[in-house]
């Protein structure tokens, strides 16, 4: 047996200080497998060493809330005895290494994450980060992820129904793939991880393991150089069709009473699931790794424990339930192993060969890994920028160019390729604010979408993690659902920074803050960092994905304009605010200034004006404003619908270019019959905020005051087209 000496340690990613308390955990030298089973279970990505400590500020209560953070996905009542859950997580590091399966296994891990809770998935959504769109990387990594997600999501048959994508240089060398599921299931038929009863015997289901994915939990840990693509056998790959067999197979089996715990095998593989099961449970395993169903040739512990490779599920069974899941599972041409027996030694130990080849205390290991309280310094706060400072150009003008820039130009081409109508229920297409999916059977139906602005959290990470958060808000209001609950997906850059562990203090500070007050709880999530290359580190993006109810999805909202005629109003405060702004970027040429604040009380009264108005039908559109600001928003609901719109000049008290761009947050465009502005108006005032009529729908143009236009249809081309003819040039094109 090989010596463990400090390269070895230093290369499993455990510092000198860690490996000191390995020493004390194990009371002698850990042999290779046992090293490569505490590596990857204190890997940041496993334990969330940097970030616990912060994290537990987060609220994750509620009445409708059945389980919060600390299972495989959040759940949340929906009423009529039904339970939504769902989960974010990241494959940031795989997708940049090898898109297509890198994409294509996020899209399998989350999906597992959800229906081993017993839930049958029924939408994906996705958050995407790519670099500069003149990096020669870029469009090869957009075509790749664009098709993992498409490829593995289509053919297991679940809708992706929406998300969202931007460009930034500071993602050239470490892209974000941001992965959501949200299923269904009976609230009464939850299945959870925790291993119980002494002798039961521990399963192995689904398919073979092989050498992929090793050490993918500790390569994701990491921070990227410029070896990164040798990295690439640590990347899964997948088979969504095995998966659809393993969906069938387990909620087959979940039907009956043959399961005491389930978990599915993702981030460390067999290592991790066995661990948190026995941990959970307060319990020991004994496991046979001859036993493990193996696709290739002289596997060792060491391999065998820590591969990643996809589509395999681990299970606690009743006892004499054996010959009635491996039926299950052998129908749907599935493997099914018993692999080991549950113990009262608290202990991991594993054989092979007839021989003990590792002995693992589990709670040391699985509850004591490491906890930093690691040294930040908060941002440093930028000047508010004053719009008169900032070049004002003719608002059409300027509107042509903000529709077709890489962050607001139409993803039409990315979400075509993915099958958002599968399964029939698919309410809202994406382009929408949020998308809308019926509960089958039912008139109700939930509203999801995921928001980040990450130029924002980089202006202010308080501030960004507030704004991430009400926009989610906001986008399920918009559509008419009532907001339920968050999961989140937190990247950022190498936590052992303090100016980087700042920017992860403060945005989870400000996200608490933004939960509290819209009471709209964290019930899952996932952290990624490291996300730099050679020191350079990603925009912080703290993601937010999150989940809302639609009573009735007849009655749920879209933003397109529906008639000519109708009454444009505006609803929210607008002052104007250019700090960080789109218009900034791309008409000023400037990254910089404090980002809009958000009024945490206006956005909860003017979610719930809109839930109300939707509801009782007086209005016909709506949309929130974000990037881009007034003009942006009304130029969205022309192209969806092919109306035009005549808008009424800006405030003589603000600056045209301030009021049309800029990004004030809390704010809504909705339309409704010229006779129904009265009440609309009143209700707002009523609500204590601040509405105003600024336009008429109607024509083919977009027309402001009467003066210069621009067509409906010239708008859409620009915005349609940019992304399908960046993605089809044979040149680069920025």
């Amino acid at each position: 047996m090989s010596k463990i000496t400090p390269d070895i340690v230093a290369s499993h990613g455990i510092k000198p200080e860690e490996y000191d308390r390995v020493l004390e955990i194990m009371g002698r030298e850990p042999n290779i497998t046992e090293l490569g089973i505490f590596s990857v279970m204190w890997s940041e990505h496993c334990s969330y060493k940097s970030s616990k400590k912060w994290l537990k500020t987060l609220p994750t209560k509620a009445p409708w809330v059945i389980c919060g953070p600390g299972e495989n996905a959040g759940v949340i009542d929906i009423g009529d005895g039904q339970a939504a859950i769902f989960k974010m997580e990241s494959h940031n590091h795989p997708s940049f290494i090898e898109p297509y399966q890198g994409a294509a296994t996020g899209v399998g891990g989350i999906l597992r994450d959800v229906f081993t809770m017993g839930a049958r998935p029924i939408a994906n959504m996705n958050a995407l980060r790519f670099g500069e769109p003149g990096h020669p990387k870029t469009r090869h990594l957009v075509a790749g992820v664009v098709a993992g997600i498409g490829g593995y999501g289509n053919c297991v048959g679940v809708p992706t129904v929406g998300g969202e994508t931007n460009f930034h240089a500071s993602y050239n060398g470490n892209i974000l793939v941001n992965a959501m599921t949200v299923g269904l299931a009976d609230k009464e038929r939850i299945f959870y991880s925790a291993a119980a009863g002494v002798g039961n015997p521990v399963v192995y289901v689904g398919s073979k393991t092989g050498r992929d994915g090793i050490h993918g939990a500790t390569m994701a840990s990491a921070e990227f150089s410029e070896d990164s693509e040798e990295k690439r056998p640590t990347v899964q790959v997948g088979d969504p069709f095995t998966e659809k067999l393993l969906i069938e197979a387990c909620l087959e089996l979940m039907a009956t009473d043959a399961i005491i715990a389930i978990q599915d095998m993702g981030a460390a593989g067999l290592t991790s699931s066995s661990f948190e099961m026995a941990s959970k449970g307060g319990l020991g395993i004994e496991m046979d790794l001859d036993a493990v169903p193996m696709r290739e040739e002289g596997m060792t512990p060491y391999e065998i424990m820590l591969s990643e490779s996809q589509e395999r599920m681990l299970m606690v069974l009743k006892p004499g339930r054996e010959d009635v899941a491996r039926a299950v599972f052998e129908k749907w041409e599935l493997d099914f192993a018993i692999v080991g027996r549950l113990t009262d030694s608290g202990r991991m130990v594993l054989r092979r060969h007839g021989e003990v080849v590792a002995d693992l205390p589990i709670d040391p290991l699985a509850k004591a890994s490491p906890e930093y309280d690691r040294p930040w310094v908060p941002s440093v706060k930028r000047p508010v920028v004053k719009a008169e400072d900032v070049p004002a150009i003719d608002p059409l003008a300027a509107l042509r160019t903000l529709v077709r820039c890489p962050d607001l130009a139409s993803r039409r081409w990315i979400w075509e390729q993915y099958d958002h109508m599968v399964m029939g229920d698919t309410v809202q297409r994406p382009g929408g604010d949020a998308a809308v999916v019926r509960i089958h059977g039912t008139r109700k139906g939930l509203a999801i979408t995921t928001d980040c602005t990450p130029r924002y959290c980089l202006a202010d990470p308080h501030e960004g993690g507030r704004q991430a958060v009400a926009e989610a808000y906001r986008n399920i209001c918009a559509v008419g659902g009532r907001p339920l609950a968050v999961t989140d997906n937190l990247n950022f850059g190498n936590p052992e920074k303090p100016e980087i562990m700042g920017q992860i203090v403060e945005a989870i500070q400000g996200m608490g803050e933004a939960c509290r007050t819209l009471d709209f709880p964290v019930v899952s999530g996932n952290v990624s960092l490291y996300n730099e290359t050679n020191g350079k580190a990603i925009l912080p993006t703290p993601a937010i994905g999150a989940v809302g109810i639609v009573a009735d999805v007849a009655r749920s909202m879209s933003l397109p304009f529906k008639a000519a005629g109708q009454t444009i109003i505006l609803i929210g405060e607008t002052k104007g605010w250019l700090g960080a702004s789109l218009y900034l970027r791309e008409v000023a040429g400037r990254e910089d200034g404090a980002p809009p604040p958000v009024a945490l009380h206006r956005e909860r009264r003017a979610g719930e004006l809109m839930q109300n108005l939707i509801a009782d039908g007086t209005i016909t559109a709506c949309h929130d404003l974000s990037d881009g600001g007034l003009l942006v928003a009304v130029a969205e609901m022309a192209m969806a619908s092919g109306i035009g719109a005549r808008l009424d000049h800006a405030p003589p008290t603000m600056p045209a270019h301030a009021w049309w761009f800029g990004e004030d947050q809390g704010r809504y465009v909705v339309t409704c019959a010229a006779s129904s502005a009265a009440a609309v108006l009143e209700a707002a005032q009523e609500a204590d905020l601040a509405a105003r009529m600024v336009g008429t729908t109607g024509g083919d143009d977009l027309s402001i005051d009467g003066a210069e236009s621009i067509a409906v249809s010239e708008l859409r081309q620009v915005h349609e087209r940019w992304l399908p003819d960046y993605m089809g040039a044979t040149e680069i094109v920025a």
